[in-house]
């Protein structure tokens, strides 16, 4: 069933998500936003040329073991690359 999200959560606890962004979606899906919580994020699989950027900041490259401090209501996005982008979000 489509959720109407550009991702999936594979694996879902009460301490992380496991998502998936693949490279078939559109990248006007992946918008600017801002969430409610802190979350740590751990790149598990940066898929080729897929970016984060933070507001009022240059994006720069995902790499494998990579680690995200994202603070609650910070404007962040990601940038479509190719490939599937898998994430590990550490929920606060």
């Amino acid at each position: 069933m489509d959720s109407g999200r550009p991702y999936i959560d594979l694996e879902v606890t009460d301490e992380y998500v496991i998502r998936e962004f693949d490279d078939n979606i559109d990248p006007i899906e992946l918008m600017w936003h801002r969430d409610d919580e802190d979350r740590i994020v751990e790149i598990i699989n940066p898929g080729q040329g897929w970016k984060f950027q933070f507001d009022n900041e240059l994006p720069w490259d995902l790499e494998p073991k990579m680690s995200i401090c994202i603070l609650r209501h910070e404007w962040h996005r990601v940038v479509k690359g190719t490939g599937t982008l898998k994430l590990k979000i550490h929920k606060s």
